[in-house]
């Protein structure tokens, strides 16, 4: 899916590159500025941390004590082959009764006894080959229906945060070593892509971050 914060056609007309360089580069740049700056989006999601799989019934595991209901629609991504999709959940727990195909191995191996710590887990039909239990690391993610009116391919600090990042990374390609300059003046890192990347529109984003990238 092309990159929409950002699009090929209009990092090559800031850049001023015209045909140059190959459509799949151009495209790499701006999805990998849409990617970055996603981490840092609010959705409506929770991360996957484990799957398994048993009697054509997937059970995922989320770092989230119990945002998604039965018969809600929602998307799985980086999270393997087999559970990757969009699927209408059968089963929520808490929420609704425990379904015999979670099983009590997992429930000891997470100890929900201590419930609420922030699990929760969610079930849909997936016709493939029983899977035992085992940890996504890093994380997938898990994302129901967006409810806000608005996307963020259409903000505008969205969309102006993802162009100077794209632009960051095009020129990085060709000059490795210019630096990023922090708010004092003073060059904090000796790379465009280092740790002041993202420093520099943190102010555009952050009435869109989620509350999840302020800890720390």
């Amino acid at each position: 899916m092309a990159a929409t914060y950002v699009t090929e056609a209009e990092l090559r007309s800031n850049l001023g590159i015209g045909s140059l360089y190959t459509s799949g580069t151009i495209e790499e740049i701006c999805q990998t500025a849409e990617d970055l700056i996603n981490k840092y989006l609010w959705f409506n999601d929770a991360p996957v941390i484990g799957t398994s799989l048993s009697n054509n019934t997937a059970s995922v595991v989320l770092a989230n004590p119990g945002i998604f209901v039965v018969g809600q629609s929602i998307v799985i991504a980086d999270s393997g082959a087999t559970y990757n999709g969009t699927y209408t959940l059968t089963g929520a727990f808490p929420g609704s009764t425990v379904p015999a195909t979670i099983g009590t191995a997992l429930f000891t191996q997470l100890q929900f006894s201590n419930y609420p710590t922030g699990y929760s887990i969610i079930q849909y039909a997936k016709t493939a080959s029983d899977d035992p239990f085992h940890f996504i690391k890093p994380y997938g993610s898990a994302r129901g229906p967006e409810f806000k009116t608005t996307s963020y391919a259409l903000t505008p600090a969205v969309r102006e945060s993802a162009m100077i990042i794209a632009v960051d990374i095009f020129q990085s390609r060709q000059v490795s070593q210019t630096g990023g300059v922090g708010m004092d003046g003073i060059t904090a890192s000796p790379y465009r892509l280092g740790f002041q990347l993202i420093n520099r529109i943190r102010g555009m984003l952050q009435p869109y971050a989620s509350p999840n990238t302020l800890v720390g």
